[in-house]
């Protein structure tokens, strides 16, 4: 089939179809990768050796990836890359290793932040990555070790901001007790802590006083009560079982769900959305945490096979 569009002959007609074409486009949300090739942040990178801690989430609003565009600058000279758990490409499972090659590093592996090795030929970090805005997120994690790095390479760290994806008007959950620290648990916060990753940079480092030269370029455009669906930036996975922001939502509750010995949807088109187990009734499950009447939830008898991790091919 053949598209044919028809012959605009009104001059202002033309002017606010293109007008309306730009805005969609460009949406309303400029996130810390479209502002750092400003003249004003740009200065931050100029005429340096750069290296860049990110994956897939890494890209623009014009979903153009930040390595690609730092690569095809001629005023800088990306050196290192710098990949979280999943790896660059995202697509490592929770917990695998990623293994590290010439000029890609792994931070989820022996090392969990940048080596002095490997920042011998970084003048400057960046961080781009899209958080869930929940603790055990282990991005988080990885941005304070590489805090820690660059503070100790005594070398400046430019976080790229994004938004919250879940707002940033609700801090919800425990803190995280003193002494119980870890990977999945690197600093004392709520569980969902209702800052940008940039603001959550911040704030470990004048808290933990970490001495990390820190700088952020903020996201523009964007208020705190806006859910990620109200941003007109499109969602890219931030890892293999974060496909929807509705995932995102339930996460913070549900993930506590692979400390049990059900499942937790991992397997499956849906992962921290189905929780279930071969043993489980499902139907007076759901009749029980129905009666406790959760605003906006709604829970139902779903039978599902996962295809990996706990309970592999069973029903």
């Amino acid at each position: 089939m053949k598209l044919t569009m028809p012959a605009c002959h009104n001059p202002l007609r033309l002017f606010v179809f293109a007008l309306l074409f730009l805005v969609c486009f460009n949406g309303t949300v400029r996130v810390g990768a479209d502002r750092l090739f400003e003249k004003k942040y740009f200065q931050l990178i100029k005429g340096k050796r750069v290296g860049l801690v990110t994956n897939p989430t890494g890209v623009n609003a014009r979903l153009e990836l930040t390595a690609e565009r730092l690569a095809a600058q001629p005023d800088t000279t990306l050196t290192a890359l710098f990949a979280p758990e999943h790896g660059l490409s995202g697509a490592a499972q929770a917990g695998e290793k990623v293994q590290s090659t010439t000029a890609i590093y792994s931070l989820y592996g022996e090392n969990r932040g940048p080596t002095a090795q490997m920042l011998a030929n970084v003048d400057v970090l960046l961080y781009d990555i899209q958080d869930v805005g929940v603790r055990f997120y282990t991005y988080l994690s990885t941005l304070y070790e590489t805090m820690r790095s660059a503070a100790a390479k005594g070398i400046p760290l430019v976080v790229l901001d994004r938004p919250n994806p879940i707002d940033a008007r609700r801090v919800q959950g425990v803190m995280l007790e003193s002494g119980r620290e870890s990977f999945v648990g690197i600093y004392r916060i709520p569980m969902r802590y209702g800052m940008t990753v940039g603001e959550l940079a911040r704030l470990m480092n004048a808290e933990a006083n970490l001495g990390c030269d820190l700088r952020v370029v903020p996201v523009k455009g964007w208020k705190r009560k806006h859910w990620f669906d109200k941003t007109s930036l499109e969602w890219i996975l931030p890892s293999p079982n974060m496909p929807t922001l509705a995932t995102a939502t339930v996460y913070p509750g549900t993930c506590l769900i692979e400390g049990t010995n059900l499942s937790e949807g991992r397997g499956t088109t849906l992962p921290f959305e189905l929780i279930g187990a071969p043993w489980l009734d499902s139907k007076r499950l759901a009749e029980s945490l129905n009666r406790l009447n959760l605003k906006g939830v709604y829970f139902r008898p779903q039978a599902f096979t996962p295809t990996f991790s706990k309970y592999k091919d069973q029903l």
